[in-house]
């Protein structure tokens, strides 16, 4: 009878400790499905997320934003825990983009890139190191005597910061995905173009390229592999994107970073039509607004601001 009774304790006991574990999990589950509900429903988000920040951190995607900047050029890459920026816009640009960031909760730059000394590409670059952590920074081995270009490496001593200039086939992660600089800048002080930084991304299937302002003769220097998406070289000018590179690049989707009505009429004709042969997807930031690309590393989505 003793040992009857011991053995009813014991798993008198073992019942009420496995029902103070349900209930504790449960709790714990309730919980966190409150504060989900709470940062999905709310119009303007804890810690300012936005719902599809939440999305992308949930499922871990490849998340691009081509954010509408006029006539410039301002790309942020985010996977996992990771940042890069791409090009800052104009000096006029730099508080829109910093604004951008913040709203988005994001307080550093893992990997800032200017892809070469022109003011639509690195004019907020300055406001952006002075606003954020800074990991890496990445431009061009060439130096321009701009009020622009010495802005940018006072922030960059202020903060003892230093620039790295990558050569061909130089690696970075960002995440999950894995960014390869395509091309030798050209340094030719007459055509500043010529030494922008050409960045390829994969992420699982799917695979991006940003061109910044590259033009004809730095497609020239190599065989370009098929890309999904293609940020189109010198907002769409006739220098940039010839018939044999995008013959070789087939974007499924390209991407024009253009201002509304601007001085240059950019994008040309002749770019729309070339692109149009190859059954590319166009996508303008002056007819688009912001364009917000997410990649499971499988299939592209591609969201727009207007």
């Amino acid at each position: 009878m003793a040992r009857n009774r011991r053995n009813t304790k014991i798993k008198k006991a073992f019942a009420t400790a496995l029902a103070l574990i349900i209930v504790g999990v449960a709790g714990i589950l309730g919980t966190n499905q409150d504060l989900m509900n709470t940062v999905s429903n709310m119009g303007e988000p804890a810690n300012n997320l936005n719902e599809q920040q939440v999305e992308f951190v949930a499922q871990e995607d490849l998340l691009i934003d081509f954010i509408d900047v006029g006539q410039a050029d301002s790309i942020l890459i985010r996977n996992q825990d990771k940042t890069m920026l791409i090009d800052a816009g104009t000096n006029e640009a730099g508080e829109t983009v910093v604004t951008y960031l913040q709203n988005l909760g994001i307080t550093q730059i893992d990997y800032l890139i200017g892809t070469h000394p022109h003011e639509d590409h690195i004019g907020g670059l300055d406001d952006v190191i002075n606003h954020f952590n800074i990991g890496q920074i990445y431009m061009p081995k060439i130096e321009t005597t701009t009020k622009t270009f010495e802005d940018v490496l006072d922030a960059v001593e202020n903060k003892n910061l230093t620039v790295t200039s990558p050569n061909k086939g130089d690696k970075i992660e960002i995440g999950q995905a894995v960014g390869t600089f395509m091309t030798d800048p050209i340094l030719d002080k007459d055509n500043l173009n010529l030494s922008s930084l050409v960045l390829r991304l994969e992420f699982g299937n799917n695979s991006f390229l940003f061109m910044g302002d590259a033009e004809e003769e730095n497609e020239e220097t190599i065989s370009w592999p098929k890309t999904d998406v293609l940020k189109v070289g010198h907002h769409g000018s006739n220098t940039s994107s010839s018939e044999t590179f995008l013959t070789q690049v087939q974007p499924q989707y390209s991407i024009i970073m253009v201002g509304k009505d601007n001085s240059y009429n950019l994008p040309t004709q002749a770019t729309i039509e070339k692109l149009n042969t190859t059954g590319s997807k166009i996508y303008r930031t002056d007819e688009n607004g912001t364009i917000q690309i997410n990649s499971d590393g499988n299939t592209i989505e591609v969201k727009t601001s207007k």
